[in-house]
């Protein structure tokens, strides 16, 4: 697919979305229009955002410096599935709400790896650099070995010095949506439902990772580009 189309296909939805369109018809209606293959779509899904939308997430999120000193909730597979997915090259998109999201879909059926452990080491370097007064990393107990893998993190923290906790959980939305004090996760769904909101995941990769594969939309050209 050449860039042009897809670039087209954004704009085109972001036109029906602004007008109130249902987002799921939408989607359907422009992918069918130009023929998008599912990795098309899903990009398009994961990047592309009415004006209203992006708007208020984008004034919910804060820089990584404002977390000092502040409790700090962390939506656990997604920061780790994003930034592991920056270390794999795998297609990451800088959506039209300033959130990093990674287009793989791989959440529910997350299986650890050395990558893993890497990305494990990278999210806790920079929390330091972040200096909350306590972080708490959240997994969704239902995916396989989240139990142990709290367990990891958890030692990591301590290692480190850094106060903090992780939990596999049932539902961590129950806990993210209306945390008393910062969230960090791309997850729109919870992006919305809280009052401050960091881009953990994306502030890892862009100090410590620097991917390639980061395809991001600019919201004043309404153009697709890599960087």
């Amino acid at each position: 697919m050449k860039p042009s189309i897809l670039e087209d296909a954004a704009k085109d939805l972001r036109y029906l979305l602004n007008r109130g369109y249902p987002r799921k018809v939408c989607l359907e209606l422009v992918g069918n229009r130009y023929r998008l293959s599912f990795d098309e779509r899903h990009l398009l899904h994961r990047g592309v955002f009415s004006e209203l939308d992006s708007k208020s997430r984008l004034e919910k999120r804060i820089p990584a410096g404002r977390t000092k000193n502040r409790n700090l909730a962390i939506d656990g597979y997604n920061v780790l599935i994003t930034v592991e997915a920056g270390l794999c090259g795998r297609p990451l998109v800088l959506a039209d709400d300033g959130f990093t999201r990674d287009i793989s879909g791989l959440s529910g059926n997350f299986r650890k790896t050395a990558r893993t452990e890497k990305a494990l080491k990278l999210i806790i370097e920079v929390l330091k650099t972040m200096n909350p007064r306590h972080a708490l990393f959240l997994f969704d107990a239902p995916i396989s070995k989240s139990g142990e893998l709290a367990e990891e993190v958890r030692t990591q923290l301590m290692k480190e010095s850094l106060p903090g906790d992780a939990l596999a959980v049932k539902v961590p939305e129950k806990i993210l949506i209306g945390f008393p004090g910062i969230v960090a996760t791309s997850d729109t769904a919870i992006i919305d439902q809280s009052e401050k909101v960091v881009d953990l995941a994306g502030h890892v990769l862009r100090t410590r990772i620097k991917p390639k594969s980061m395809i991001h939309w600019s919201r004043k050209r309404g153009t697709l580009g890599k960087g």
